[in-house]
């Protein structure tokens, strides 16, 4: 394992602030560059493809899931699926950096089981159920029935923290910030 094949997995529960940690990691210079998600949901207005992700039919998704050209992926919903490229990693390689993945908790444990000790994978922990939850409200983004559906997997994803490298507690963000960027410092020898 040569040291740029290393790369770094983030995962957590919705609400746990996972995608805000991982934009503190990309502007920290640590030479870390931003695994871009496929999906098959239409593109919304203010999105690019190949920015917030890349869009792809449906049919183009499953025969890339055929072809073997996913590290992960899942059926979120009939039909609107999301992964990650394999392409993606070459991509990062090629410019000198490490790939970072912001990926759900499924997604970041079928990469690290692929990539091994390769890959560094941190899970983002809120500092309770409860206080996630009232996260989640605040954001004000579902209705009730969503809402409740978000938290049954928030509680079932949150069963998956042992299987991490590095467990990290969101309670204070700047602690979070410090801490990831340590870990991941130390993971990939940069002092």
């Amino acid at each position: 394992m040569t040291e740029n094949q290393k790369m770094i997995i983030v995962s957590a529960p919705s609400g746990a602030g996972k995608t805000t940690i991982v934009k503190h990691l990309l502007a920290s210079g640590l030479k870390l560059g931003f695994s871009v998600s496929a999906t098959s949901r239409p593109i919304r207005p203010g999105e690019m493809d190949g920015r917030e992700y890349h869009f792809i039919t449906t049919e183009d998704f499953r025969q890339k899931i055929e072809a073997g050209e996913l590290l992960e992926w899942q059926e979120v919903y009939p039909g609107s699926y999301y992964g990650t490229l394999k392409s993606e990693v070459g991509r990062i390689h090629l410019n000198n950096q490490y790939p970072i993945f912001d990926v759900d908790v499924v997604g970041g444990l079928n990469i690290k089981k692929m990539y091994g000790i390769s890959a560094l994978a941190i899970f983002i922990q809120p500092p309770s159920y409860e206080i996630l939850e009232q996260r989640l409200r605040s954001r004000a983004t579902d209705n009730e029935a969503s809402l409740q559906k978000r938290l049954e997997k928030v509680r079932w994803e949150l069963g998956f923290s042992s299987r991490f490298d590095k467990v990290i507690i969101n309670n204070l963000l700047e602690d979070a910030f410090l801490e990831s960027e340590q870990t991941v410092r130390n993971f990939l020898e940069i002092r």
